[in-house]
């Protein structure tokens, strides 16, 4: 399968905007997570690493979860990350064999993913009684945010409460949103939320 994130890892780490969401996103996720060191977490679709490197420092380690073997490589090369991160190459859903967590991190993954209730079902079938979850993606927008014909996008975002319905359907509680970041760009203003729960 052709890696869609190829080209864009180049220059992924110094584009503003993506700087900006991803500093959004980890700001929240450190404000209303409780982290501690000895958490293990998986930092599902970790791209190159900009929101597991702002939770590292905080916990024991992180699994980083991706199919893009380019933006893999990115993470790997950063130093402040060495024997902090596993890297672990494959579609979790098809693959769901990585072991338990305390927590699971995401930012601006899930509409990658075509079957959300399936993802959260596998998220879910990750986490023990108690273990939570971080998910950061963008609310229901028009369509406008990606590029036309941008390759690899299912969800032009989420409804919140649809959403909330699927996290509780598969065991989650305290099920919480909040807007983490909101993305200006000429095309409009794209809040991004960040939904936290517990899984039961």
């Amino acid at each position: 399968m052709a890696d869609l994130f190829d080209e864009k890892s180049k220059d992924w780490d110094t584009n503003d905007m993506i700087r900006a969401l991803s500093s959004g996103v980890g700001s929240a996720i450190l404000k209303n997570v409780p982290l501690d060191p000895k958490m293990c977490v998986m930092d599902f679709g970790a791209g190159t690493g900009l929101i597991s490197t702002q939770i590292a420092p905080h916990v024991k380690k992180i699994v980083a979860v991706d199919i893009s073997v380019a933006m893999l490589e990115k993470l790997a090369a950063k130093e402040e990350l060495r024997g902090k991160v596993d890297i672990v190459r494959q579609d979790l859903l098809d693959s769901p064999t990585i072991g338990k967590f305390d927590l699971i991190v995401s930012a601006m993954a899930m509409h990658h993913v075509e079957d959300t209730e399936r993802l959260i079902a596998t998220f879910a079938e990750h986490l023990d009684p108690g273990a939570g979850i971080a998910l950061a993606d963008l609310d229901a927008e028009d369509g406008t945010f990606h590029p036309p014909e941008t390759e690899g996008v299912f969800h032009l975002g989420f409804e919140r409460d649809a959403l909330r319905g699927i996290l509780a359907r598969h065991g989650f509680t305290d099920i919480t949103f909040r807007t983490a970041h909101t993305v200006d760009k000429e095309s409009g203003r794209y809040p991004v939320f960040l939904v936290t729960a517990t899984k039961q």
